[in-house]
């Protein structure tokens, strides 16, 4: 099987190293230093033009195109492959507006009688300044278009809330969800939808949730305090509804469906739903992965998934740790030389390898290239997802901290504070 991954993000790194070695042919686009040890990448390619990733795949002929980033998808990437006969892991167009609007993503969600938080859209200030009245603090503000993880402020300023909602234009503004949030992935094909390991992300820029929000600055996996049957509750009330939903309104959801849920003392709610894998809650949930990826994501996108087996999960744990560049969210630097263990560099290991009884901790790239030396420097915000397994989340947890503290990169940082209440 030869298999194309669009993406150059550590979320991509992952599904690369989950990938490797079983397909015959590997290739990433535009992919980054740390890919390009795994896979053949094409850096030349856009991966925001469903034309590009179309000329790449007319001229690789891929079995399978797995597509990475949300803004290909949301512009119709996946219905350009599929339109040539080329099999996509990754939803059309109109399936992906489900993160591409949350003012769409809600209107899904009261059609198939999801719960989720009240809401209003707003395309005003005067709309929007009576929804914040409405609800009250702490006020939830979301950009209705894609803000790459970015585009949600929580807060008790009402100025600040009023401030995102003129900046951003349309927004929905809903009512508080109180509880501890979970991320879970489901593959779906359209009718039949598998769970993945749920996992818990931090978007917090700071430790203790501190600070503005961000693409995710770590995660862990599994979640010893979720309740038992999370995931068959949420995959019955949540995801088969939503794909039941897509599949009547003529717009099959086949691909990656995410899941944000919060855990309130009324019951489960979704916060959001986006429509790829998440990052860097991907980092983990691959780690734990013990069964082959690429025939999961090949039956779901050729309409098979129901004849695959169910994806099997290694015993232990994982949590992963972001290095952000400096100024990271707002105005990250690039161009700084990165210093890594080169034995670390490539993160050779592969799903389903038992771990050590010590665990391990290898490192995935982000926002990473390489300079006119042939150097490795930042080139992005998140710029390192360092990732640590064991037995259990504290071990998993020192072991992606102290390769984390082994690594340079002038005024680079991480949150020290991943998985360590539970």
């Amino acid at each position: 099987m030869r298999i194309l991954v669009i993406g150059s993000g550590a979320r991509e790194h992952a599904i690369i190293r989950a990938l490797a070695p079983g397909p015959d042919s590997l290739h990433a686009a535009p992919g980054n230093p740390g890919i390009a040890l795994l896979a053949d990448i094409h850096p030349d390619t856009d991966p925001r033009s469903p034309e590009d990733i179309l000329r790449l795949a007319r001229k690789l002929s891929p079995d399978l195109v797995v597509i990475g980033p949300e803004a290909p998808l949301v512009a119709g990437a996946a219905d350009a492959l599929r339109g040539s006969g080329i099999a996509c892991f990754g939803p059309d167009a109109d399936a992906a507006m489900i993160e591409g609007s949350k003012s769409f993503a809600k209107q899904v969600m009261a059609e198939a009688g999801i719960p989720t938080a009240a809401s209003l859209t707003c395309a005003t200030s005067a709309e929007a300044d009576r929804a914040l009245a409405r609800f009250g603090p702490p006020y939830v503000v979301k950009d209705d278009a894609l803000a790459a993880g970015k585009g949600v402020l929580v807060t008790t300023d009402l100025s600040a809330a009023r401030a995102h909602a003129r900046a951003c234009g349309k927004v929905v503004i809903e009512e508080y969800l109180d509880g501890p949030e979970v991320s879970l992935f489901a593959v779906t094909d359209g009718l039949t939808a598998v769970p993945l390991l749920p996992a818990q992300d931090f978007k917090r820029a700071r430790d203790g949730d501190q600070g503005p929000n961000t693409g995710g600055m770590g995660a862990y996996a599994p979640l010893p305090w979720a309740p038992p049957g999370l995931a068959g509750q949420a995959m019955a009330s949540v995801i088969q509804p939503a794909v039941d939903a897509m599949r009547r309104r003529g717009a099959p959801y086949r691909g990656l469906l995410y899941a944000g849920l919060c855990l309130t003392r009324a019951g489960l709610r979704v916060v959001e739903f986006n429509a790829r894998f998440g990052d860097p809650e991907t980092q983990v949930v691959l780690d734990r992965l013990s069964t082959p990826l690429a025939p999961l994501l090949h039956a779901a996108a050729t309409g098979d998934l129901a004849a695959v087996e169910p994806p099997q999960w290694r015993p232990g744990a994982a949590v992963v740790v972001v290095i952000a560049a400096e100024g990271y969210p707002d105005r990250p630097v690039k161009g700084d030389k990165i210093k890594i263990i080169e034995a670390e560099r490539g993160g050779l290991t592969r799903p389903g390898d038992p771990d050590p009884p010590t665990g391990e901790a290898y490192i995935l790239h982000a926002g990473t290239a390489t300079d006119a030396a042939g150097d490795l420097v930042s080139a992005g915000g998140r710029v390192l997802s360092v990732v640590g397994s064991g037995p259990d989340i504290a071990a998993a947890r020192d072991r992606a901290y102290r390769l984390a503290a082994t690594i340079g990169l002038r005024g680079g940082w991480y949150r020290r504070d991943i998985a360590a209440r539970l």
